[in-house]
């Protein structure tokens, strides 16, 4: 008996059973204080997380992509949450109907139509596409309800302190004063050629960044609406037209007018108001007679569509000069409107110079049907083990040959090699590939195809000091060069702050004075963000410096500017709302991560990494 139950445990042992003496069993991934997360649960939101991303990106999505991404521990801490919170809930004796929870559901602004009400194909659809069946959806949003009941109890109402949002005025809007001038390189003086010893010693510290980076040789074959597009295949008359169909959407303002409405209960007392409307009546009386003021009536200035009713747009923008427009049946009544101001379509590009991009659109959207022809043709060939060139040629179609790339997209010489069709995508895929696998198509945003073959690989090595030597050296003198720059415009500041004048340093090595008004922190042409970082680092009147392209720049604070802070003002009201939901989710986060540590959470790795397929690849 004793040896029979020896294999049984040597057998537990092989097969991983042991887990279950652990306090875990096959079916759990995580333990949440006396609740759970399964394996089953777990492995359904994590696909369910890859097929969004996969739709919002239009390529798929590998495992260990999804991994190099963080989707496996957000989905898992995601999870734990929902659990923590769902016990959270329990303990409160918090509950709620299925009655209750349909109803919520059908006013979530997600499953409601064009109507503004609840749209059930709509529903069902969204549901679908997200892997749910209408129950299982249903029963999962009751938990989500009952979360919500306590989240919103603890951030609701929640306000950031006047402090914090004075303190995010001052950094968006302090604008400061920057006198400056531009140290040369010539300003270091001469800068002595380094000796052997030096550059051994220079090449020993840095070796990795001497390292030759690792070249492909691709062979690459496009197949996209792009590339099919033939624009001197379109006539005039077709550019034209699209012209006439797009250019106040695509290339300008469209026509606003100024409306004013009046809505009657039925077209005759709509048509009665015209009558009186055109024998002298204003439109401000009659709004008085039916006691609505100018804010029931007035619509301000507004673009057809923004009227909701192809009819009644149409009445209304048919006008060729304001007035009144025949009265329009609609839903909701006769609606009787009164044009009072025009303010035409204005564009920024005319039919000629908007001809070029729309003959190309046009020409690419003909192509699109022609690709999945050629895409199943040049498999066709693939399949019977021709190379992607022969494929390709049995189409009439070319291959790219690319001589060299790097994984950034660079040659040798570190050019870069020109766009190719699915980018980094396509370099991505060809870097884990090899010479002789035959790879997946890469699919482009344009709905087209790249296949590629690795037609050579040089891998990456450490270059030898003689054949670096040159580049070592060159490097060597600009490092020293910026060494002598740091200290001539230390030497500099020291005098700017024993308080020689700016005007005189320049003088004195014959340099211009530059001006910087209106400095915030914030992107400028002028100046690298590196530069503006170092004005706000120094005090008013202060000097300092900081290296820039080929030199280096000394400068001086000479004035700073704050605005005083409204909390009333759009901005500050704006920045309020952006605080309030940042707040709300730092006090989230700490409220659950205290939660977790009174229930205690324990992972079970190896179901994790069997349920990203992690277990597989290693």
């Amino acid at each position: 008996m004793a040896l029979v139950m020896g294999f049984i445990v040597i057998s537990f042992a092989i097969w991983g059973i042991g887990d279950v003496f652990r306090g875990f069993s096959t079916a759990k991934l995580a333990k949440v204080g006396s609740g759970e997360v399964s394996v089953e649960a777990y492995r359904a939101a994590y696909q369910n997380e890859i097929r969004r991303l996969q739709q919002r990106t239009r390529r798929a999505i590998a495992h260990n992509e999804a991994r190099q991404l963080g989707v496996d521990l957000q989905v898992l801490e995601r999870l734990v949450t929902d659990a923590s919170l769902d016990q959270k809930a329990k303990a409160l004796g918090l509950s709620i109907s299925e009655d209750e929870a349909a109803k919520l559901l059908k006013e979530e602004p997600a499953f409601q139509g064009v109507t503004g009400k609840f749209d059930a194909d709509r529903f069902r659809q969204i549901v679908r596409d997200a892997g749910y069946t209408e129950r299982s959806f249903l029963l999962e949003q009751k938990g989500d309800y009952l979360r919500r009941e306590i989240t919103d109890a603890i951030t609701t109402g929640m306000e950031p302190p006047r402090i914090m949002l004075e303190a995010l005025h001052r950094f968006r809007n302090e604008a400061r004063a920057i006198d400056y001038v531009v140290l040369p390189a010539a300003a270091a003086g001469q800068i002595a050629a380094p000796s052997e010893d030096e550059l051994k010693k220079y090449y020993a510290d840095r070796e990795q960044s001497f390292r030759a980076k690792e070249y492909r040789k691709l062979t690459i074959l496009a197949v996209t609406p792009t590339t099919l597009a033939k624009p001197a295949d379109v006539s005039d008359a077709d550019v034209r037209k699209l012209y006439e169909e797009v250019k106040t959407k695509r290339f300008g303002a469209p026509e606003k007018r100024e409306v004013r409405q009046i809505v009657f209960e039925t077209e005759k007392e709509a048509q009665q108001a015209l009558a009186r409307l055109k024998n002298g009546l204003s439109f401000e009386a009659l709004a008085a007679e039916r006691k609505l003021t100018e804010k029931d009536i007035d619509l301000g200035l507004i673009e057809a569509r923004d009227l909701g009713d192809q009819k009644l747009a149409a009445a209304v923008f048919a006008l060729a000069k304001p007035g009144f427009a025949d009265p329009v049946q609609t839903p909701f009544g006769a609606v009787l409107s009164e044009v009072r101001r025009i303010a035409p379509s204005v564009l920024s590009k005319s039919f000629e110079e908007a001809s070029n991009e729309l003959r190309r659109e046009i020409a690419t959207q003909r192509s699109a049907p022609e690709v999945r022809k050629l895409h199943d043709a040049i498999e066709e060939q693939r399949t019977s083990g021709k190379p992607l060139a022969e494929a390709a040629k049995s189409v009439g179609l070319e291959v790219t040959a690319i001589d060299a790339t790097d994984a950034g997209g660079r040659d040798k010489s570190g050019k870069d090699i020109g766009p190719l069709f699915g980018d980094a995508d396509v370099l991505k895929a060809a870097f884990a590939s090899d010479v002789g696998v035959d790879n997946d198509t890469a699919p482009t945003k344009d709905g087209g195809y790249v296949w590629f073959e690795v037609a050579g690989v040089e891998p990456a090595r450490q270059r030898s000091f003689e054949e670096v030597k040159d580049a070592a050296a060159v490097a060597l003198r600009a490092d020293n060069l910026q060494k002598a720059l740091a200290a001539k415009a230390t030497d500099l500041t020291e005098k700017l702050g024993a308080g020689k004048s700016l005007e005189d340093i320049a003088k004195d090595l014959g340099l211009k004075v530059e001006h910087a008004g209106d400095v915030k922190r914030a992107a400028r042409p002028d100046l690298a963000p590196a530069v503006v970082v170092q004005f706000f680092d120094v005090p008013l009147h202060g000097a300092g410096s900081v290296a820039v392209g080929g030199g280096r720049l000394v400068f001086v604070v000479r004035d700073v500017a704050l605005p005083a802070f409204d909390p009333a003002t759009p901005e500050a009201r704006a920045a309020a709302e952006q605080m309030k939901a940042a707040l709300a989710n730092d006090i989230l986060e700490q409220y659950v991560g205290g939660l977790e540590k009174i229930l205690g959470v324990d992972i079970n790795q190896k179901a994790l990494a069997a349920a990203t397929g992690a277990d597989q690849e290693q």
